[in-house]
């Protein structure tokens, strides 16, 4: 336990969002050049803003809180009333973890369409649920949703050639194609591609510092100029109009300087726990989901349940290891772990060994 009373982790595999900012960072933010960002007066969110809109190949970024308020202003912009629905996949971020703003905020009809293992949505699927808005009885489709890479399909990796698809699928129906490119980065460097090459076929994307990049907080949403626009007078409606939050912008410049060697690093890691989990009696991984810097495996041990293992690693005391490890369980059986830039090698190999340890007690 810390002294305010959490627990604290020496090996904290939970998520990519418990990263703190580096050296580099915290001296990014001591010497940023700061404005009123309302007045869309801060030279370093600005500067942020530019270098993402570049490298996603997009006209204009605009600096938001989180990846949530990012889908949300999406979906704001796109379906500019209440007589609208959106298609996203049942797995999707969106769907299960942005609670429900889409439908309380943005007033719109949330249609679900089964994800598959590869985190796409089947093509035929999209097309049966789409609604023309030519009948009086029901919604107007109007933004399709996808995530690149898909969370809760393990962290895979959809192509662009996938993507140009679903866009090809809706093109001159009046429908946006959005992207929670939430770890885009994460799939370019899987696919060795550009990210502005994932992008193209989007209208609109939403992309997280805070994920694998490393930054403490934030996230960019690019687009259009005219969809920036929009998405900046309604930000400030859900309480995102902030003043100098260049001290924040600058850990998202730092984050991006280099990002290629420190996501491969992760995406390593991954796999060398993964393969070391598949060995271990009682486990279970898919290692086709094993992509990026996300790992699920599945307890098949009917002695003990995800969750039990999660709380016995959390305590230094169990297995034959002093550490204490944090995981993720989801359901009875399956645990997330996630790599990130403040995750060594030595501590992935510590974390297998932990694991071993209490599995081997069952």
């Amino acid at each position: 336990m810390s002294q305010h009373g959490f627990l604290k982790y020496d090996i904290d595999l939970r998520s990519d969002t418990v990263t703190t900012p580096t050296a580099e960072m915290r001296q990014a933010m001591v010497t940023a050049e700061l404005g009123n960002d309302v007045f869309r007066e801060d030279p370093t969110i600005l500067s942020l803003e530019t270098k993402m809109s570049t490298l996603l190949g997009k006209e204009k970024g605009l600096f938001v809180a989180s990846g949530t308020m990012g889908n949300l202003l999406s979906i704001m912009v796109h379906c500019p009333g209440s007589d609208f629905d959106i298609i996203v996949g049942d797995k999707s971020h969106i769907n299960k973890y942005e609670h429900a703003g889409a439908t309380c905020v943005a007033g719109v009809l949330v249609k679900t369409v089964p994800n598959q293992s590869d985190g796409t949505i089947n093509l035929e699927d999209i097309k049966m649920a789409l609604n023309s808005g030519t009948e009086e009885h029901k919604t107007k489709t109007k933004m399709i949703g996808l995530e690149n890479t898909h969370n809760m399909c393990g962290g895979v990796v959809l192509n662009p050639e996938y993507c140009r698809a679903v866009r090809q699928l809706i093109e001159n129906q009046d429908i946006a194609l959005h992207l929670d490119g939430a770890r885009i980065f994460n799939a370019a460097v899987a696919l060795s591609v550009p990210p502005s090459e994932l992008a193209a076929p989007f209208d609109s994307v939403s992309v997280c510092l805070s994920k694998d990049l490393g930054a403490p907080v934030g996230s960019v949403l690019c687009g259009s100029s005219q969809f920036i626009e929009q998405a900046r007078r309604l930000r400030k409606m859900l309480g995102g109009g902030w003043a100098q939050a260049g001290v924040l912008a600058a850990c998202g410049l730092v984050a991006l300087d280099g990002y290629e060697t420190r996501i491969a690093l992760d995406h390593n890691n991954a796999t060398v726990f993964a393969n070391k989990i598949k060995q271990i009696p009682g486990l279970s991984v898919d290692m086709s989901t094993v992509q990026t810097n996300i790992t699920f495996f599945s307890v098949v041990n009917d002695k003990i349940t995800a969750q039990q293992l999660v709380q016995k690693l959390s305590a230094k005391e169990s297995g034959k290891s002093s550490v204490n490890v944090g995981v993720v369980a989801f359901g009875p059986t399956m645990i997330r772990a996630v790599f990130h830039p403040q995750i060594s090698t030595q501590q992935v190999e510590m974390a297998a060994e932990k694991i071993a340890g209490i599995m081997s007690e069952f």
